[in-house]
Protein backbone atom coordinates (compact mmCIF):
# COMPACT_ATOMS: atom_id res chain seq x y z
CA UNK A 1 0.00 0.00 0.00
CA UNK A 2 1.50 3.38 -0.96
CA UNK A 3 2.30 5.55 2.04
CA UNK A 4 1.86 9.29 1.68
CA UNK A 5 2.92 12.03 4.04
CA UNK A 6 0.06 14.17 5.38
CA UNK A 7 0.04 17.80 4.32
CA UNK A 8 -2.42 20.53 5.22
CA UNK A 9 -1.66 22.48 2.04
CA UNK A 10 -1.98 19.55 -0.35
CA UNK A 11 -5.18 18.77 -2.23
CA UNK A 12 -5.72 15.16 -3.28
CA UNK A 13 -8.16 13.96 -5.93
CA UNK A 14 -8.88 10.36 -6.86
CA UNK A 15 -9.90 10.46 -10.52
CA UNK A 16 -11.13 7.49 -12.49
CA UNK A 17 -9.40 6.69 -15.78
CA UNK A 18 -9.23 3.86 -18.31
CA UNK A 19 -5.89 2.82 -16.77
CA UNK A 20 -7.27 2.72 -13.23
CA UNK A 21 -7.63 5.27 -10.44
CA UNK A 22 -5.25 8.24 -10.51
CA UNK A 23 -4.39 10.01 -7.28
CA UNK A 24 -3.64 13.61 -8.24
CA UNK A 25 -1.90 15.90 -5.77
CA UNK A 26 -1.55 19.66 -6.05
CA UNK A 27 -0.74 22.54 -3.75
CA UNK A 28 -3.00 25.13 -5.38
CA UNK A 29 -0.12 26.50 -7.45
CA UNK A 30 1.08 23.40 -9.30
CA UNK A 31 0.49 19.69 -9.78
CA UNK A 32 3.00 17.86 -7.58
CA UNK A 33 2.15 14.21 -8.31
CA UNK A 34 -0.07 11.84 -10.23
CA UNK A 35 0.05 8.31 -8.88
CA UNK A 36 -1.46 5.14 -10.25
CA UNK A 37 -3.57 4.17 -7.25
CA UNK A 38 -4.23 0.49 -6.56
CA UNK A 39 -7.88 -0.40 -7.18
CA UNK A 40 -9.69 -0.81 -3.87
CA UNK A 41 -6.93 0.68 -1.70
CA UNK A 42 -7.99 3.29 0.83
CA UNK A 43 -6.94 6.80 -0.03
CA UNK A 44 -5.54 9.33 2.42
CA UNK A 45 -8.07 11.17 4.56
CA UNK A 46 -9.57 14.17 2.80
CA UNK A 47 -9.11 12.82 -0.73
CA UNK A 48 -11.93 13.98 -2.99
CA UNK A 49 -13.35 12.21 -6.05
CA UNK A 50 -14.26 15.53 -7.68
CA UNK A 51 -12.56 18.89 -7.24
CA UNK A 52 -14.32 21.41 -5.04
CA UNK A 53 -15.97 24.35 -6.82
CA UNK A 54 -13.29 26.71 -5.53
CA UNK A 55 -10.44 24.36 -6.56
CA UNK A 56 -9.50 25.98 -9.88
CA UNK A 57 -6.36 23.91 -10.41
CA UNK A 58 -8.12 20.68 -9.48
CA UNK A 59 -10.85 21.52 -12.00
CA UNK A 60 -8.22 22.12 -14.73
CA UNK A 61 -6.37 18.88 -13.96
CA UNK A 62 -9.54 16.78 -13.93
CA UNK A 63 -10.79 18.38 -17.14
CA UNK A 64 -7.50 17.96 -19.00
CA UNK A 65 -7.05 14.33 -17.94
CA UNK A 66 -10.62 13.53 -19.02
CA UNK A 67 -10.01 15.25 -22.37
CA UNK A 68 -6.77 13.29 -22.84
CA UNK A 69 -8.46 9.96 -22.15
CA UNK A 70 -11.36 10.92 -24.45
CA UNK A 71 -8.87 11.55 -27.27
CA UNK A 72 -9.62 15.28 -27.35
CA UNK A 73 -6.32 16.52 -25.83
CA UNK A 74 -2.75 15.88 -26.94
CA UNK A 75 -0.83 18.33 -24.75
CA UNK A 76 -1.29 19.44 -21.18
CA UNK A 77 -1.25 23.05 -20.08
CA UNK A 78 -0.81 22.71 -16.33
CA UNK A 79 1.64 24.24 -13.87
CA UNK A 80 3.91 21.46 -12.62
CA UNK A 81 6.26 21.08 -9.68
CA UNK A 82 7.86 17.67 -10.10
CA UNK A 83 10.82 18.39 -7.83
CA UNK A 84 13.90 16.42 -8.83
CA UNK A 85 17.53 17.11 -9.57
CA UNK A 86 18.74 19.35 -12.39
CA UNK A 87 19.39 16.26 -14.52
CA UNK A 88 15.93 14.82 -13.82
CA UNK A 89 14.28 18.12 -14.70
CA UNK A 90 16.21 18.23 -18.01
CA UNK A 91 15.04 14.69 -18.80
CA UNK A 92 11.44 15.50 -17.90
CA UNK A 93 11.56 18.61 -20.09
CA UNK A 94 12.84 16.43 -22.95
CA UNK A 95 9.96 14.00 -22.38
CA UNK A 96 7.47 16.84 -22.69
CA UNK A 97 8.93 17.61 -26.13
CA UNK A 98 8.08 14.13 -27.48
CA UNK A 99 5.04 14.60 -29.71
CA UNK A 100 1.79 12.81 -28.91
CA UNK A 101 1.73 9.41 -30.60
CA UNK A 102 5.50 9.18 -30.97
CA UNK A 103 8.22 7.46 -28.98
CA UNK A 104 11.89 8.06 -28.34
CA UNK A 105 14.51 5.70 -27.01
CA UNK A 106 16.37 6.15 -23.75
CA UNK A 107 19.43 6.72 -25.96
CA UNK A 108 17.63 9.52 -27.85
CA UNK A 109 16.70 11.27 -24.62
CA UNK A 110 20.21 10.84 -23.20
CA UNK A 111 21.67 12.52 -26.28
CA UNK A 112 19.05 15.28 -26.15
CA UNK A 113 19.98 16.20 -22.56
CA UNK A 114 23.72 16.16 -23.29
CA UNK A 115 24.55 12.80 -21.68
CA UNK A 116 24.97 10.48 -24.71
CA UNK A 117 26.02 7.52 -22.56
CA UNK A 118 23.46 8.19 -19.86
CA UNK A 119 20.69 5.80 -20.90
CA UNK A 120 20.49 4.23 -17.42
CA UNK A 121 20.36 7.66 -15.80
CA UNK A 122 17.51 8.59 -18.15
CA UNK A 123 15.75 5.39 -17.10
CA UNK A 124 16.18 6.31 -13.45
CA UNK A 125 14.84 9.82 -14.11
CA UNK A 126 11.82 8.26 -15.79
CA UNK A 127 11.33 5.99 -12.79
CA UNK A 128 11.44 9.06 -10.51
CA UNK A 129 8.86 10.98 -12.56
CA UNK A 130 6.11 11.90 -10.11
CA UNK A 131 3.75 13.22 -12.78
CA UNK A 132 3.27 10.44 -15.36
CA UNK A 133 0.95 10.96 -18.33
CA UNK A 134 1.41 14.75 -18.15
CA UNK A 135 5.19 14.27 -18.19
CA UNK A 136 4.95 11.44 -20.72
CA UNK A 137 7.56 8.93 -19.59
CA UNK A 138 5.42 6.27 -21.31
CA UNK A 139 6.73 7.61 -24.64
CA UNK A 140 10.27 6.44 -23.88
CA UNK A 141 11.09 2.90 -25.01
CA UNK A 142 14.14 0.68 -25.10
CA UNK A 143 15.95 0.11 -28.39
CA UNK A 144 15.12 -3.59 -28.01
CA UNK A 145 11.44 -3.27 -27.12
CA UNK A 146 8.97 -1.46 -24.93
CA UNK A 147 11.18 -1.31 -21.83
CA UNK A 148 9.84 -0.86 -18.33
CA UNK A 149 7.36 1.57 -16.83
CA UNK A 150 6.81 3.27 -13.48
CA UNK A 151 9.50 1.21 -11.78
CA UNK A 152 8.45 -2.15 -13.30
CA UNK A 153 10.76 -3.98 -15.66
CA UNK A 154 9.67 -5.04 -19.17
CA UNK A 155 7.61 -7.94 -17.79
CA UNK A 156 6.00 -5.91 -15.00
CA UNK A 157 2.28 -5.23 -14.51
CA UNK A 158 2.62 -1.51 -15.13
CA UNK A 159 3.99 -2.13 -18.63
CA UNK A 160 0.40 -2.97 -19.65
CA UNK A 161 -0.49 0.62 -18.69
CA UNK A 162 2.39 1.91 -20.83
CA UNK A 163 1.14 -0.17 -23.77
CA UNK A 164 -2.40 1.13 -23.27
CA UNK A 165 -1.20 4.76 -23.23
CA UNK A 166 0.92 4.26 -26.37
CA UNK A 167 -1.93 2.55 -28.22
CA UNK A 168 -4.34 5.24 -27.07
CA UNK A 169 -2.04 7.83 -28.65
CA UNK A 170 -1.69 5.77 -31.83
CA UNK A 171 2.01 5.10 -31.42
CA UNK A 172 3.18 2.57 -33.98
CA UNK A 173 3.77 -1.08 -33.00
CA UNK A 174 2.70 -1.04 -29.34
Amino acid sequence: MPRLQPSASLTRLLLSSPVGPLLVEHDGRAVTAIRYWPQGEHTPAGTRVEPARDDALGQRVASQLREYFAGARRDFDLPLDAGGTDFQRRVWQALRSIPYGETRSYRDIAAQVGAPKGMQAVGQANRSNRIPIVIPCHRVVATTGIGGYAGDGPGGEKVATKRWLLRHEGAAEW
